[in-house]
């Protein structure tokens, strides 16, 4: 399959832009057989794809995502990606976005992380498709300058200049990402969240994420082996145990910056993390910046 690859984070390709931070581009696309974009140092913004015909192959890092009709999935920056049609798929027919996101939508979308900044969002409900593609359609609207070079017609693909096109661009996001999270927390429950043991581990996890909890410590407080335990958890969840133990500190973390004025220092110990070195890598990797801009840009 020939895939275009762009060897720098922020340089825009014909009909495939990854703009710097600050802009925001947005775009339709109806890709065949052979289309892909290799990116292997990643983009210097956030990339938003939704789904909306066909089927879609998305890697990030160590982490991959099918993406089919009604699915959200999206891409951190710094991460090297490729995404391309899925092998055996017809079409891939996607909205997509790029921009520098919101502190609060990385919150918002913590749940739905796989790893290495890629998060995947289950299908919206039937009800909320027309809503999400008309938030991607005042999107386009709203960024009336298109990009050099992007394809015209069908697919349109432009860019919000000024200040206020920027603004109703990312609302019109926001909505889009506040309903696939409402969608995905109303789907039905999972095969994945059927045995009670892991249910339990879970809420071991919830009810203090800064406790040193270790896989022996979980899989104790289950009444199981160590080894029964972790594949039992990672087969009903999809994350190793310690995966999701890091991803409940990281929001308790996020959650005491938005809350209280610990330093640094202390919300890095109170969630568990041994060093406020190794919190500050996580936590960017995670929510795309620094813990003490996120609780600035919270505090704005």
């Amino acid at each position: 399959m020939p895939v275009r690859a762009e060897g720098l984070p922020g340089t825009a390709a014909a009909g495939d832009p990854s703009p710097p931070p600050g802009l925001v581009v947005t775009g339709r696309y109806d890709q065949g057989p052979g289309y892909g974009v290799n990116r292997p140092r990643g983009s210097a913004s956030w990339l938003f794809t939704f789904t909306t015909g066909g089927r879609g192959l998305l890697r990030q890092g160590t982490a991959r995502a099918r993406a089919g009709a009604g699915d959200l999935v999206v891409l951190a920056p710094g991460v090297g990606h490729r995404y391309t049609v899925a092998p055996g798929a017809g079409r891939w027919r996607f909205w997509w976005a790029h921009c520098q996101a919101r502190p609060a939508w990385t919150h918002w979308l913590g749940p739905h992380a796989v790893a290495d900044g890629l998060y995947a969002l289950p299908s919206v409900p039937n009800a909320q498709l027309a809503r999400i593609e008309a938030g991607f359609g005042r999107m386009l609207t709203d960024s009336r300058a298109p990009v050099e070079g992007s394809p015209h017609g069908p697919e349109p693909v432009a860019v919000a200049h000024g200040s206020l096109a920027r603004e109703l661009a990312l609302c019109a996001l926001e909505e889009v990402v506040l309903l696939a999270v409402a969608g995905a927390a109303r789907a039905p429950a999972a095969d994945a969240g059927a045995d009670a043991r892991v249910r339990r581990a879970e809420e071991l996890i919830a009810a203090d994420p800064g406790a040193p909890h270790t896989v022996h410590s979980l899989a104790a407080g289950v009444a199981l082996s160590p080894s029964r335990f972790a594949h039992l958890f990672t087969l009903r969840t999809g994350r190793s145990p310690m995966r999701a133990v890091r991803e409940a500190r990281l929001r308790h973390a996020a959650r005491l910056l938005e809350v209280t004025d610990l330093t640094v220092e202390r919300v890095a110990a109170a969630s568990g993390f041994p060093s406020p070195f190794h919190f500050s890598r996580v936590f960017r990797a995670r929510y795309g910046v620094p813990p003490g801009a996120y609780r600035a840009g919270e505090r704005r």
